[in-house]
């Protein structure tokens, strides 16, 4: 099949400034944005900056924002965008960018270094550790998460305003707190650390986050959601509340 030529509106630029800039490009049958993007950074654009791994969908490298949306652009497929328009690709919105479509994601690994690390309860007297099959399907999709960061991108609260970032972790984290909370055999309490500094009662649930995962984790029902609900427990609970009473009167 004969390739068609397609316009590429690729952002151009660094943390000074930059503009979309239009590049006839060729397209063959069966590609997708990030192969279009390697033709034109090797025959048009040889300084164009390209963050990618595997072109897989695992890696998360290759993260920007397709006509606006954001996506991988190793699984975004050509055919699916409207032939007729041009094809606009800029950095995630969300982080600083360094260089054309390459953006400083480090805000993620500072707040990762915050979440306290697994610590599990004591093995059995045999020497193992027994946990219920159902307790392991639970944090099973967590695990997959790829940090291609989409989420974080298209959480409003982090995109929309600056000054929030420091103190609200985002989808990503919310994913990462919610595989140790629900570990079964994980024995520490991370529940204040989320309300007062990781910012887990700002969240509105709008389900922006879980719309964009490429892996499907169901972000907000099953990690944000779940998460808000211990919580309120662990804080409003009467009973947890009148417990609390009595030990600070007893020391």
């Amino acid at each position: 099949m004969t390739p068609r030529t397609v316009t590429m509106r690729v952002w151009r630029g660094d943390a000074s400034g930059g503009d979309l800039k239009d590049y006839q490009v060729a397209a063959e049958e069966g590609e997708v944005v990030l192969d279009v993007l390697h033709r034109l950074q090797a025959t048009q654009a040889n300084d164009l900056a390209v963050r990618w791994n595997c072109k897989a969908g695992k890696c998360g490298s290759c993260s920007a924002e397709v006509n606006g949306v954001p996506r991988l652009t190793c699984m975004t497929r050509m055919n699916l965008l409207p032939p007729d328009e041009p094809i606009t690709i800029t950095p995630l919105r969300t982080f600083p960018v360094i260089r054309d479509l390459v953006t400083d994601v480090s805000f993620n690994y500072e707040k990762a270094k915050q979440a306290p690390a697994f610590k599990p309860r004591p093995r059995e007297p045999d020497g193992t550790h027994r946990m219920r099959q159902q307790d392991i399907d639970r944090v099973q999709e967590f695990h997959k998460c790829i940090e291609c960061f989409l989420c974080q991108d298209v959480c409003h609260f982090i995109r929309d305003h600056d000054d929030n970032k420091a103190a609200f972790a985002g989808p990503r984290m919310f994913v990462r707190y919610a595989e140790l909370e629900m570990h079964p055999l994980d024995t520490n309490d991370r529940r204040q650390l989320l309300q007062d500094r990781e910012g887990l009662g700002m969240c509105n649930i709008t389900k922006c986050c879980t719309e964009v995962c490429p892996e499907g984790i169901h972000i907000t029902d099953n990690a944000i959601i779940p998460l808000k609900e211990r919580v309120v427990d662990a804080r409003y609970d009467p009973v947890l509340w009148i417990g609390r009473k009595l030990r600070r009167r007893k020391s």
